[in-house]
């Protein structure tokens, strides 16, 4: 497994001979495009039709439950198998600036990966899709620059698997209880824009 993963990394991994253009957009989509995670999630909240309204909450609460599993488990891995990145280890070339820390699973494969299962999950089957195209875009970007192996997004994938699953089992037990406190605590904090209009009640 060790070998193939080091022979995948070495694959997709750039070298100095890559095009600047493809680092420079490799490096915009490593660091950037996960904020479509929450940013998609931000609006599901704030806004939408008043029968879609409720069901995109309730699909913004369970994705932010399956990324606290998520990110627990991740975190829980990363002690327990502990793995250095590539350019720790000295293979590839590193092409983006990040801390030797350790590198299974990926937090950004993780975080990105839950988004994408929590929508096709819960959300539409094409929102999914896409956001499962983003995930894997990320994810090469990352192994692209160095920063990460393939078995860490392969990990990220399996942990947002696991995580959202539990995150559906959570949801019957207390959903309705943190809908409930959620969305009173929204009303509070969120009164003033609530009254101009400019978000949803």
């Amino acid at each position: 497994m060790e070998a193939l993963n080091r022979t995948l990394f070495l694959w997709i991994n750039a070298t100095p001979t890559s095009p600047d253009w493809l680092i420079a957009l490799a490096t915009f989509i490593a660091r950037d495009l996960i904020l479509i995670g929450p940013l998609a999630i931000l609006a599901l909240w704030l806004w939408g039709a008043d029968h879609q309204l409720h069901a995109q909450r309730r699909l913004a609460l369970k994705t932010a439950i399956a990324l606290a599993y998520a990110l627990t488990i991740s975190w829980c891995l990363g002690n327990l198998f502990p793995h250095e990145r590539p350019f720790v280890a000295g293979i590839g070339h590193q092409f983006l600036p990040h801390a030797p820390s350790e590198s299974y699973p990926s937090n950004h494969g993780t975080i990105i990966f839950t988004f994408a299962i929590a929508f096709l999950c819960w959300h539409r089957v094409w929102s999914g899709a896409l956001l499962m195209l983003i995930a894997a875009t990320i994810a090469w970007s990352r192994i692209y620059l160095g920063v990460h192996w393939p078995i860490d997004m392969l990990g990220g994938l399996l942990v947002s698997i696991l995580s959202c699953l539990f995150a559906q089992i959570a949801w019957h037990y207390c959903g309705r209880r943190l809908m409930d406190n959620c969305s009173a605590l929204y009303r509070l904090l969120f009164a003033f824009p609530i009254r101009k209009g400019w978000v949803r009640h």
